[in-house]
């Protein structure tokens, strides 16, 4: 089988052997966006066949983060609650944010077509409860807005609203929060999912040929977080941090510890399943607000010339120290941002262990990910990882123990690209990266 990712920047492709579920061939080329999409996977196609020529015959399955990846806007009632677990649950789904509207703040629905959404997340209730904010939400979004709806909102108001939107591309999908403390986003992450390949891949045009349509089976990040979800059912609780130019995206799937549900302060509850993006965290685009979010003003030029000159490859000593300077700060936040942290507050019943964000501290497993980790000097991942893991002064929730390991092959994609046709493949894979110690 042909897996391949369809990055913004770059295209990646393995021949994956499914009997020994190994990689038997890997190439790459750039996106080649500008023209035709294809015509990059048709460059890696080649260098595949020339490797191992059962490539040439090889049934392909793809993911997809070319053109902009998928853009989800949410839409809810209160923006402490639906507005913020629609959030969550989007990101779960491999979408990219581009804005969250909640009704009980103000926000102008009208404004939605700005931000230029693929997809409409629209959340609200709990299921029975009033039925009249969700309304009011379709009615508000009915007008301004033409595109594909998914709704997982109040399900005894669902007819309703698919009535008021009966003109568009629309999925209904279980409540995301059925009822107060409960966070349930798979069913609403399968509609994104059905979205996007029925409206979104085809509406980029990024392909003249329907080969392309065909072959594309969701968005790279929730293909990925798939093969996450693989990886510790293999390696036991685990953490993949993948620095990109743009973002740096955080995946986690832990097992979550009944005892502890009451120590958490967010309205929202934890997920064991979890994916955060900061769009403000990257090497290259994003590489000046890195500087900044971590207090580098020393980092400021290295970071100016990154963004300006976003092909910049570092190819002397002092460049490759700041690539790693830049690194280090993006995961370091990153993971901060995704696990939050615990402190001691007085309450009422005495002296209590406060938590927020995702508890990473008993992780086994850290997985990197990303050019400046696959592509850096000898040791680049320990010393980019090694600084976010072991006692971490200020109560924050990081690994303490966790082995540190790097997807050099893009494996975690492939494994989920396979995992529903070929599991016992896709496991294989993954397990091959539980099992790995590249830090060298």
């Amino acid at each position: 089988m042909v897996c391949v990712d369809f990055g913004s920047t770059f295209t990646k492709a393995l021949l994956v052997d499914l009997g020994e579920g190994r990689v038997a061939a890997a190439a790459e080329h750039r996106t080649t966006i500008e023209t035709d999409v294809l015509d990059g996977y048709d460059a890696c196609l080649a260098g595949l066949a020339a490797q191992d020529a059962r490539a040439a015959e090889a049934q392909t399955l793809a993911c997809s983060s070319a053109g902009g990846g998928l853009r989800i806007a949410v839409v809810g009632n209160e923006e402490l609650v639906t507005a913020e677990a629609g959030r969550r649950v989007a990101l779960s789904s491999g979408g990219k944010v581009v804005a969250v509207f909640a009704a009980s703040r103000g926000d102008d629905l009208r404004e939605i077509p700005a931000c230029e959404p693929d997809v409409v997340l629209l959340t609200g209730g709990t299921d029975g409860g009033n039925p009249e904010p969700i309304l009011a939400c379709a009615r508000e979004l009915a007008a301004p807005w033409t595109g594909p709806v998914v709704v997982a909102g109040n399900v005894e108001a669902q007819a309703d609203v698919a009535e008021i939107l009966a003109h568009h591309p629309l999925v209904l999908a279980p409540n995301i929060v059925p009822r107060i403390g409960v966070l349930a986003p798979e069913g609403a992450r399968t509609a994104i999912r059905e979205l996007f390949l029925s409206h979104v891949i085809g509406g980029k045009h990024l392909s003249s040929r329907a080969d392309f349509v065909s072959m594309v089976q969701g968005a790279t990040p929730d293909v990925v977080l798939t093969g996450v979800e693989l990886l510790a059912e293999v390696a036991g609780d685990t953490v993949v941090v993948d620095v990109g130019g743009a973002t740096t995206d955080v995946h986690s799937v832990v097992e979550l510890d009944p005892e502890d549900s009451g120590l958490g302060r967010e309205v929202v509850a934890t997920t064991r399943v979890t994916r955060t993006v900061e769009g403000d965290l990257g090497m290259r685009w994003s590489a000046v607000t890195t500087a900044e979010a971590a207090g580098r003003d020393d980092l400021t030029a290295a970071a100016v010339r990154r963004r300006d000159d976003v092909g910049f490859v570092p190819t002397d000593p002092a460049d490759q120290d700041l690539d790693e300077e830049l690194a280090r700060a993006a995961v370091g936040l990153a993971l901060r941002r995704h696990a939050g942290r615990s402190k001691v507050v007085v309450s009422p019943e005495g002296r209590v262990i406060e938590r927020s964000g995702k508890d990473l501290r008993e992780v086994g497993l850290l997985v990197g990910s990303g050019g400046v980790l696959r592509h850096g000097r000898p040791g680049v991942a320990g010393r980019v990882l090694a600084g976010s893991v072991g006692e971490v002064e200020g109560g924050w929730q990081l690994p303490r123990r966790a082995r540190l390991t790097v997807d050099q092959q893009y494996v975690l994609a492939a494994a989920g690209l396979l995992a529903s046709q070929h599991p016992e493949a896709a496991r294989r894979l993954v397990g091959h990266l539980a099992v790995l110690d590249n830090l060298g």
